[in-house]
């Protein structure tokens, strides 16, 4: 990518190395974190570990601002980038982008919506609406998903901020009204995180046309959503699919969900509520 001219976010909160600061536990987030988290990973169960864990109770306050270092740099510039595109959207239609805060982390953290851990993956958390991130992921990423890539990186924090956009529009109140049963919720799930990659599509298309996409970054993209599609991880992880457990869909509806966003540029045409099929 080519982000040197992208002036980089103030909206970041920098808990690296500070242990567990931030909000206690929230109470109805533990149950929203189904929305949340980016992987295949049960966040209940996550999060059933993590309250277990004596917190060490911090007294400094997180600096905020861009940080120094490359990484904080990066994903500063990403979340700046965002907030340029949504910002300008929002515009458009006549509403204003209240943009969120990035969360920097290191192996657990609170939130809003109760403990996170970095097994969880990058996560949105609707109680607070920050985006939390260990950026010890994209080293996951890179080795035990196999995609590469700064673009893929940052498709992963542009797809926790459509969440954030889904807060914003009102979609995100869908998942209440789906938690009558498991399987419903399920259902509801994968078109909101299907939504969500719509949206990442979304802001790399207009990321484009201020030239900072380099030939290649769409396919590491593309190969990042491959690699989580919910097909693709139950195979690693239990040897078998199953189709009904699929809460973020399968690695060829990722695919074409970005790819949507990223064709067209319009929120519009990422309604996958009244698509059918997915």
């Amino acid at each position: 990518m080519q982000l040197g001219d992208q002036q980089a976010s103030g909206n970041v909160e920098d808990r690296r190395g500070m242990g567990l600061v931030g909000g206690g536990l929230g109470v109805g987030g533990i149950v929203i974190a189904v929305v949340a988290y980016f992987l295949g990973f049960d966040p209940g169960a996550v999060l059933n570990v993590a309250e277990q864990v004596v917190p060490r109770h911090e007294t400094r306050e997180a600096p905020r601002g861009a940080p120094a270092d490359e990484m904080g740099q990066f994903v500063s510039k990403i979340l700046g980038s965002t907030e340029d595109v949504w910002g300008r959207i929002f515009q458009q239609s006549k509403g204003q982008y209240r943009p969120p805060t990035l969360v920097l982390y290191d192996g657990q953290v609170r939130s809003a919506c109760g403990m996170g851990q970095s097994a969880m993956g990058p996560f949105y958390c609707f109680g607070d609406e920050k985006v939390y991130i260990d950026l010890a992921f994209f080293r996951d990423l890179q080795t035990r998903f196999r995609a590469p890539g700064d673009f893929a990186q940052a498709y992963v924090i542009a797809h926790e901020v459509g969440h954030h956009v889904q807060k914003l529009t009102g979609t995100l109140q869908k998942i209440e009204a789906a938690r009558a049963s498991q399987a419903e919720s399920n259902r509801t799930s994968v078109r909101m995180e299907l939504q969500a990659d719509c949206y990442a599509g979304v802001w790399g298309y207009h990321a484009a046309t201020k030239n900072q996409l380099d030939p290649g970054d769409v396919a590491e993209a593309l190969n990042a959503a491959t690699a989580i599609g919910d097909d693709r991880l139950q195979k690693q992880t239990q040897g078998r699919v199953v189709p009904e457990s699929f809460t973020h869909g399968t690695s060829e509806q990722r695919v074409r969900w970005f790819k949507r966003g990223m064709d067209s540029g319009r929120p519009k045409d990422c309604d996958t509520f009244s698509a059918s099929p997915l």
